[in-house]
């Protein structure tokens, strides 16, 4: 069987500025992968990578075992849905139209009523029904990220990618969000992985089964948890000294609580 994706040696640069190298990663379904790293370590890129917006300088992309470079443009939709770190197009329209957008890889002529049925599920199942016939370019920052994410749901893909999906939402909204997201991976019943690009150390310890560590353009972790966020591993990418706790109250996931900066 075919790993859901499978990246071999992938490599991007801009100019002479490498941004990723060497970086190989297999995934299968039913894992939630968040990427950490600092500002600038090519957590964008590598999402952007994945479902062709960027072209990478080397490497192989495999969805399902189909070459993404090779791949035609609803084959490709079918199979990821992205959602970009902030949201700057307006559509005038009402959010339930917005979130049809995400059924367009499914619709030759018509809208049908599986598809409306799939867009009001997705709204329900995210909290946003008192949204569905308001105004999109309405909506605050936050609302609008709630949205697009929906959206994304509703495009019913083998793989999520995530560009900082709760950098726009409040504490609660992130939670629920986060919540939303990991039970649609977890459920048995789908064969869907979700790649998150976050900044939040915590909620990735929370809700990820695994988290890929980037650091000057390499990865230099890849595991669960626990085997990841180390404190070493911590002081080498962000420079910070932290304590790290098991919070074995609520589910055992793990806590990091930072001190202070280590200077050079």
């Amino acid at each position: 069987m075919n790993d859901l994706l499978d990246i071999q040696g992938l490599k991007f640069s801009w100019g002479e500025n490498i941004v990723l190298e060497d970086i190989s990663l297999k995934l299968d379904g039913g894992e939630l992968v968040a990427v950490l790293g600092v500002n600038g370590a090519g957590k964008s890129t590598f999402l952007k990578c994945i479902n062709r917006i960027l072209l990478p300088d080397e490497g192989t992309i495999r969805i399902n075992g189909n070459e993404v470079s090779a791949m035609d443009l609803m084959d490709l939709s079918r199979a990821t849905s992205y959602v970009p770190q902030s949201v700057r197009t307006s559509f005038p329209l009402d959010v339930f139209d917005v979130v049809m957008l995400g059924r367009r890889p499914y619709i030759s002529w018509l809208i049908s009523d599986e598809d409306r049925k799939k867009v009001s599920d997705t709204l329900s199942y995210l909290g946003l029904e008192e949204f569905a016939f308001r105004r999109f370019d309405k909506l605050s920052g936050g609302e609008r990220q709630r949205v697009v994410i929906a959206k994304a749901v509703a495009q019913d893909p083998l793989l999520f990618l995530l560009d900082e999906p709760t950098s726009d939402l409040d504490l609660q909204n992130q939670i629920s969000t986060m919540k939303s997201i990991s039970s649609i991976v977890y459920d048995g019943t789908f064969r869907k992985s979700a790649i998150i690009a976050i900044h939040d150390i915590n909620i990735a310890a929370r809700f990820a089964t695994r988290i890929v560590l980037l650091h000057e353009g390499r990865i230099i972790a890849d595991g669960s948890p626990p085997e990841v966020l180390t404190e070493e591993n911590i002081a080498t990418v962000f420079r910070v000294s932290c304590d790290i706790i098991t919070n074995h109250e609520e589910g055992g996931y793990l806590r990091v609580i930072v001190k202070d900066e280590i200077q050079d």
